[in-house]
């Protein structure tokens, strides 16, 4: 009897998502799996069930997906009472949160079930193609510009019209990861002034590459594993200063500076929104973490001062189509390395293996950093 790779239908407010898209169905078929999902799984994110079955993938019911899967793909970890039905020897793959997710982690982990949390995957070339957290930063870095310019107050391009020449926007955009990067990127298409600003002095070339200017504010902070380190007092000081005096001249700002698992880096202070032009707009990717701004309101647009601040949440879900496509690809070349010979055997000497694994009983966890 061939291995079962299962999906569930997500259930999380807002979440559009879904793990397991027709096109992976089909590879996993063809890679003689059998592959069941719960109805309607994929119907907000475009994908209705006959797409599945179409691609060789059985429907059932949220139970008999839960008892039948051997691995079971997911966008967020699924409430406690789906997960009942999991036997001992399953393994479970997604963005798993596992610092606020421990305890029901660990009791699954008890029962035998071994999960794999991708937002842990160790920043190297050969774990790019499971990268879950690039792929989704990708797709919100893009719907945040969308976003800033639709609620600006100006037009992002130049146009040349009978009343008159209106000049491009000025947009900068704050972290130049994947999400600031593809921020940087739809800003430069919908014709605005675009300039990016990294602590990171390598990410110069990158910005500039997308045609934006570099902001240099003179403070450098290249880290380890991709990540800025923290800055000194002194370093603060120094890049607030800077930092705030250019402020003034922008219409629009993005914000983008994230860790994962720690609270957002506060880069925007009160002092810095009081200085900034009436009808200014702030877009704070970072909402979700605390954000990057200290008006920020996670999901909340606020006034400050004449200055517009808005904490998005949930970007990836609001383009479920293609956000589903990179994310099911990402846990379809993860999976490639947890099956063999048809059967599950995670090898835990691989690193992507153990790094990402957060339940074994009687090991050491990993945790984010």
């Amino acid at each position: 009897m061939p291995m079962t790779v299962g999906a569930l239908r997500e259930t999380a407010k807002g979440e559009r998502r879904v793990a397991l898209t027709p096109e992976t169905a089909r590879k996993l078929v063809a890679r003689g799996l059998a592959v069941i999902f719960e109805h309607d799984a994929g119907r907000e994110a475009g994908f209705p069930d006959a797409t599945y079955v179409a691609a060789g993938a059985t429907p059932a019911d949220a139970a008999d997906v839960a008892a039948r899967a051997d691995l079971l793909l997911c966008v967020q970890l699924p409430p406690a009472d789906r997960l009942t039905a999991l036997r001992a020897g399953t393994a479970i793959v997604g963005q798993l949160r596992p610092n606020a997710a421990h305890d029901r982690l660990e009791a699954l982990g008890e029962r035998g079930v071994t999960a794999f949390s991708l937002e842990l995957l160790p920043r190297t070339t050969r774990a790019q193609a499971m990268d879950v957290l690039s792929s989704q930063a990708a797709v919100a870095g893009y719907r945040a510009m969308l976003i800033a310019a639709e609620a600006a107050p100006m037009f992002f391009p130049m146009l040349t019209t009978a009343a008159g020449t209106i000049r491009p926007a000025k947009v900068l955009v704050i972290g130049a990861g994947v999400a600031g990067l593809q921020a940087i990127a739809t800003a430069r298409r919908l014709g605005a002034q675009i300039e990016g600003y990294d602590v990171r002095p390598e990410t110069r070339e990158q910005i500039e590459s997308l045609g934006a200017r570099f902001l240099d504010l003179g403070v450098s902070a290249s880290g380890s594993g991709g990540y800025a380190r923290e800055l000194s007092a002194e370093e603060q000081a120094a890049q607030q200063a800077a930092l705030g005096e250019r402020l003034r001249v922008f219409d629009v700002v993005v914000t983008t500076a994230a860790v994962p698992g720690r609270p957002a880096p506060k880069i925007l202070t009160a002092a810095m929104l009081e200085g900034m032009k009436p009808g200014a707009l702030i877009v704070d990717l970072a909402a979700e973490s605390g954000g990057n701004c200290v008006a920020t309101v996670p999901g909340q647009r606020v006034n400050v001062g004449g200055v517009t601040v808005l904490g998005p949440l949930d970007l990836a879900a609001g383009a479920p189509l293609h956000a589903s496509e990179m994310y099911a690809r990402n846990l379809l070349n993860f999976a490639g390395l947890l099956v063999r010979d048809g059967g599950l055997s995670p090898d835990f000497a691989d690193d992507l293996v153990a790094a990402t694994c957060v339940n074994r009983v009687g090991e050491k966890q990993p945790q984010l950093i």
